[in-house]
């Protein structure tokens, strides 16, 4: 077989060896230093290296959407990683929360759509998971859409013990799809909801409604 007709996924896990793992931050997340080779294509394997990587837990984040109305609920919150960038670092977001021991990623959609917007999800529907960055963190968010109404939504919400203060904001599908396009909505999690729900708007009205 000719290196342009191999399939992809030739490897696993076991194609990667591991000498040391140390941590070199303990904090409110970890970060490690892995000291590791693997295997290459052409064959053989790399030579040792070392990779920083930060261990940051899964997360849960949901769109919150009702079908009757045509409108999603957003929210807003100060992210400092958005700081230095020539944008405010206040974001549009979904709802999101981490994943805790014992908790499915559903159970952490209902939680944080309590605390952090005071809806609650008729039903939620998958869309995916993705690896957030996986060149430097291990993070996987499972993502979601959650059938609501946004009757009456929409206020200050957040826990003061979680240094929370968010606005949930109810627009219209179209006006937060467009938001997207001129670059305001700019986060990952934000991006594929809101896009998976342009091709899904239809089907969702109609079972949903």
């Amino acid at each position: 077989m000719s290196e342009t007709t191999r399939k992809p996924f030739q490897f696993s896990q076991d194609d990667v060896r591991i000498d040391k793992r140390e941590t070199v931050f303990q904090g409110f997340f970890r970060m490690e230093r892995l000291h590791l080779s693997h295997a290459l294509f052409a064959g053989g394997e790399t030579g040792a290296f070392e990779r920083e990587l930060f261990l940051r837990g899964d997360a849960t984040c949901v769109l919150p959407y009702d079908p009757v109305r045509d409108e999603v609920v957003l929210l807003e919150q100060f992210r400092p990683g958005a700081l230095w960038r020539d944008q405010s670092p206040w974001l549009l977001e979904l709802v999101a929360g981490m994943n805790e021991p014992g908790e499915t990623p559903e159970d952490v959609a209902h939680r944080e759509a309590d605390e952090e917007a005071g809806l609650t999800f008729r039903r939620l529907e998958k869309i995916c998971q993705y690896l957030v960055s996986p060149g430097g963190t291990t993070e996987m968010v499972s993502l979601y859409c959650g059938h609501v109404s946004t009757e009456g939504a929409g206020g200050l919400y957040g826990l003061a013990e979680e240094n929370e203060d968010i606005r949930a904001h109810v627009m219209a599908a179209e006006d937060a799809l467009r938001m997207i396009a001129d670059g305001r909505i700019n986060n990952a999690a934000a991006i594929i909801a809101l896009q998976w729900l342009a091709m899904q708007r239809n089907r969702l009205k109609e079972e949903w409604s």
